[in-house]
């Protein structure tokens, strides 16, 4: 505990920074009254009032507001990465596409273990639902990661991409087997070229 701050301005401030991780924003008073477990504002506004003279919080523009803790902006503006999202990949049949990069997407350093040899790609379809990949979603690719038996991949399958899970026979060949019992496994006649492991999933919920 800051040996300037009371045990119950710690206890708040601990709980502004934790909701302020989670939210982006910092907490209203009611928020901040409810989890003291106060039937009033009054001690809130009194202790957000000490917090601020004793340097440990700013107000924001707003009469209430507070600004992002120091802490958490550091964790909240941490180290970024820019993966190219190149093209669109389907998770139903494969079709022919040309490999051209669309965008870029802003990622946290975390969140890709080698984004020099990675790449983002848009999902079409809904071969792959029971693992968890839903169309639009957008999957981390790696180029590098060496495929095994039961990934996530994207494979250039006779021709056309597409992601699957890659899977052994029993003879030693490999075949490329959708996760929804309404599209068949993918047998190549020809060629099968794994483009990538999948490492990630992106999805935005609007």
């Amino acid at each position: 505990m800051d040996a300037h701050l009371t045990p119950k301005e710690q206890q708040l401030l601990s709980f502004i920074e934790q909701y302020q991780l989670e939210n982006g924003s910092s907490p209203t008073v009611r928020e901040m009254r409810e989890y003291m477990q106060l039937k009033s504002d009054g001690f809130i506004v009194h202790c957000i009032k000490s917090l601020e003279s004793k340097g440990a919080i700013e107000k924001g523009d707003t009469p209430r507001s507070i600004r992002l803790l120091p802490s958490v902006s550091a964790r909240l503006q941490g180290e970024t990465v820019k993966l190219p999202v190149v093209g669109t990949v389907p998770a139903g049949s494969p079709v022919l596409s040309e490999e051209y990069i669309e965008d870029w997407m802003t990622l946290d350093q975390g969140q890709v273990k080698d984004p020099d040899n990675s790449f983002v790609l848009k999902v079409r379809g809904d071969s792959m639902i029971n693992a968890g990949i839903f169309e639009g979603d957008h999957v981390i690719v790696s180029r590098k990661e060496e495929p095994r038996n039961g990934d996530n991949v994207v494979a250039l399958v006779d021709g056309g991409s597409t992601v699957k899970r890659y899977v052994k026979t029993k003879s030693g060949s490999y075949y490329l087997h959708p996760e929804n019992p309404d599209f068949p496994d993918i047998y190549p006649e020809e060629s099968l070229e794994i483009q990538g492991v999948v490492v990630g999933l992106v999805r935005w919920f609007m």
